[in-house]
């Protein structure tokens, strides 16, 4: 039996329920209309469903056509009080009862259930039930949210992801024939293992997108389960965001590979210039070592008692890896290529610092003995500058100093007292008027007569081969 309407109303209060109703009933059918038209709804009613999109959808899916349902039974109550109102101009008493029951009681027979389930979890199932207008009305926009949630959330995963995964895909593909053409191969470089590992997951995610996009979704609120209907307003529109972790994550990962393909792409256009390079340097390295021989057999003809270190060797392990190198470029293996350019130029960097040290230690003794030669000039013009270059003394010490620094083999030590020796010759004159006491001579050389500090008389010092 039908739920009381409660207190009859006005004739008044009737034709505000009828143009409301009928307003609501406009905007329903419009609403269906373009929910029927729905991208989404078209999409999942003709993909094939997996996982949890084909779970909701499975029960979500029956919803527009309750709807339609719903919405027929909605029009032909509101049709049959429209009729019962058409009879009089100004309907009596009977007539506004029975406009009461028809607008605000339980006069709609209605198929049970309730939206995402047959009924409310714990409650005996119904096949049919009477409602009212409104509660018809409550119970069409609950369903409408329902299934709208789900075609929207699915219209907005399908929308956002399938064309970017193949853009994607697209540029993965690029990046292979790249790798391919560097020699970087699944299983025989990790660039190759990682391309594979992307294609697998792009190929993966692409599928799931259109199976399943619901797996993508991440709503705002959770969804109404089945066997539930939700409370109060359901939400017209999804309130939820597309998680596209996974397809940034690939993302990233293919950009870093392709940063590093990128490198080797450089490293085969430069390889030949860099392996020059590194020869370049070998000659020069070679060429120093054998100046420093040469020079090591000047200094043992020159210098007398003197020890002089041995000459390395050429590099020819470096060698050996040059030719590696060599045939790595030849058969096009740039990644195995790249750590081996990197380590030779490096080594061949030090090779030829290790010849200049050698050629720096091997010439020691004769930069000493040129320094000293320097020197010794220096005190010479001093003598003159101090009017006693003709004083016996002065000029017996100087030549003396000159015949051991110009003699061959050259006694570095006792070049060196000879010339610290004729400087003190000079110290009483470079007391006098012309410098002031204690002053120094333009050479630099102390007014005391002593070997400037550093300048060393055992054979070693510092300074340019002359």
């Amino acid at each position: 039996m039908a739920a009381s309407a409660g207190p009859a109303l006005s004739r008044e209060e009737v034709d505000r329920a009828l143009a409301r109703l009928g307003a609501e009933r406009d905007a329903v059918e419009s609403a269906l209309l373009s929910l029927q038209d729905h991208p989404g709804l078209r999409l999942l009613d003709g993909a094939g469903l997996t996982g949890r999109t084909q779970e909701r959808w499975a029960v979500v899916g029956q919803g527009l056509p309750l709807l339609w349902a719903l919405f027929d039974r909605y029009s032909e109550a509101l049709a049959s009080a429209r009729a019962v109102r058409a009879r009089k101009a100004r309907p009596g008493v009977p007539e506004l009862a029975e406009l009461s029951e028809l607008l605000t009681g339980d006069a709609v027979t209605v198929p049970g259930g309730a939206p995402d389930g047959p009924q409310r979890l714990g409650a005996p199932a119904r096949l049919v039930e009477r409602v009212s207008l409104d509660g018809l009305m409550d119970r069409m926009n609950a369903w409408y949210a329902t299934v709208l949630e789900v075609v929207s959330a699915a219209d907005a995963v399908w929308t956002a992801l399938p064309a970017r995964i193949d853009l994607l895909i697209a540029e993965l593909r690029r990046v292979q024939t790249l790798a391919a053409s560097l020699g970087v191969r699944v299983g025989t470089h990790p660039l190759g293992d990682d391309l594979d590992a992307l294609d697998g997951e792009l190929g993966g995610l692409r599928t799931e997108v259109r199976s399943d996009p619901l797996a993508l979704w991440r709503p705002a609120r959770v969804p109404a389960q089945r066997g539930t209907v939700p409370d109060g307003g359901a939400l017209a529109t999804p309130s939820g965001v597309v998680d596209t972790e996974r397809f940034d994550l690939a993302g990233r990962a293919l950009d870093d590979v392709r940063l590093e393909l990128e490198n080797l792409l450089r490293l085969r256009d430069d390889a030949e210039e860099r392996l020059q390079g590194v020869g370049d340097l070998l000659q020069r390295a070679d060429a120093t070592l054998a100046e420093a021989r040469r020079a090591r057999g000047e200094v043992l003809a020159k210098i007398a008692a003197t020890e002089v270190p041995a000459v390395p060797g050429p590099a020819s392990a470096l060698r050996e890896r040059i030719v590696v190198a060599l045939e790595l470029r030849q058969s096009g293996q740039w990644y195995r290529l790249a750590p081996l350019l990197d380590a030779l130029e490096d080594a061949a960097a030090k090779e030829l610092a290790r010849a200049r040290q050698s050629l720096t230690e091997v010439t020691q003794p004769l930069t000493v003995r040129a320094e000293l030669r320097g020197r010794l000039d220096a005190y010479k013009a001093m003598a003159a500058r101090l009017r006693v270059a003709e004083d016996p003394e002065v000029l017996e010490r100087y030549e003396k100093a000159r015949w051991l620094l110009w003699n061959a083999p050259c006694d570095l030590r006792a070049a060196a007292g000879a010339v610290a020796r004729f400087q003190q010759a000079l110290r009483p004159a470079a007391g006098g008027p012309d410098t002031g006491e204690g002053g120094t001579g333009q050479d630099g050389a102390s007014a005391g007569g002593e070997p400037v500090d550093g300048q060393v008389v055992d054979g070693r010092g510092q300074g340019g081969r002359g």
